[in-house]
């Protein structure tokens, strides 16, 4: 049985506390369960603020990162601001995790940009340190990355447990993912660093279903229980699709059928792309889909039509 429908849109600019906050309203309105923020050191809100912001001005819209880089953020900072943010929000909190990607951030700010092996590795520590730290009980951890002594985590958040989402691409992260997460965003394989040729195609029909399979294997019977996301990075409502795709294509140098195949991309009038997010549904298990962008309106209709189908 296919879980249902669920809608998020991915943004992360506000030029004013008034414009973000009615940006999280307008989102709310048009039946998105949530809005998700990146994790960058570019020209964004830092994702912490700016959630308890949205959450403030909603009701129900849940908030959470898309995802958050587990080496910006010492473990139990992250636990003790996650379970704050949750508790203020009234239990609305999504705590997407990642193991950091973009060496343009570590460039930027200083932070060594270790080799994925490393970084995984932490994440591994720093996603034990902070589910400890969410639940009831004290932790005490001593790892090659971390120690923590028999501290127990403060607030206690309103949901037990808060949902982890975990993002990635390559196969060690998506294997964490299918052990521990309770959402698990398929992306691209993001191990170089940056987006290029070589990401993009890690993004096709052929390699999602090998992702997948190793969420699966990971998983084991609790495959069933997770709830598999996918962010959509390019939506384009428009009733010429083929103009749009055979130009995509030509830039991408792809062929038109790779990009209406790849679960990033959707590209169609509202009924088109209302029955190919059904087809991936069936096809993938994609449920909860994230919109990548302000151009949240233009899909309203997809997700009046589908949302909690």
């Amino acid at each position: 049985m296919p879980k249902k429908f669920r809608f998020a849109v991915q943004t992360s600019r506000g030029r004013s506390r008034e414009e973000w906050q009615e940006k999280a309203r307008k989102i709310e309105d048009l039946g998105f369960s949530s809005l998700l923020i990146p994790d960058h050191f570019d020209d964004q809100l830092a994702p912490m603020p700016a959630m308890m912001a949205a959450a403030d001005a909603t009701t129900t819209l849940r908030v959470g990162g898309l995802v958050l880089d587990n080496d910006y953020k010492h473990p139990l900072v992250q636990a003790k601001e996650a379970a704050t943010l949750d508790l203020l929000s009234g239990g609305r909190l999504e705590l997407g995790l990642g193991a950091g990607w973009m060496e343009t951030d570590y460039v930027a700010s200083g932070i060594p940009y270790d080799p994925p092996g490393v970084r995984i590795s932490r994440f591994v520590e720093g996603l034990k340190i902070i589910k400890g730290l969410l639940s009831d009980e004290p932790v005490d951890f001593a790892g090659k990355f971390y120690t923590i002594k028999n501290h127990n985590g403060t607030p206690k958040p309103v949901q037990k447990p808060v949902p982890i989402l975990i993002g990635g691409g390559g196969k060690r992260v998506l294997s964490i993912a299918g052990r521990e997460a309770n959402i698990i965003s398929v992306n691209y394989n993001l191990a170089p660093g940056a987006v290029n040729a070589e990401v993009m195609g890690t993004g096709d029909e052929a390699s999602t279903r090998e992702k997948l399979g190793w969420i699966r294997a990971a998983a084991g019977d609790r495959f069933d229980e997770i709830e598999l996301s996918v962010t959509v990075f390019v939506s384009i409502v428009t009733d010429d699709r083929n103009t749009v795709v055979e130009r995509m294509a030509g830039g991408m140098n792809t062929t038109p059928d790779a990009v209406l195949a790849s679960p990033h991309n959707t590209i169609g009038s509202v009924d088109q792309i209302v029955e190919a997010l059904q087809e991936r549904r069936e096809s993938f298990g994609f449920s909860y889909i994230a919109f990548s962008g302000d151009r949240f309106e233009a899909l309203a209709p997809v997700v009046k039509k589908l949302a909690g189908t």
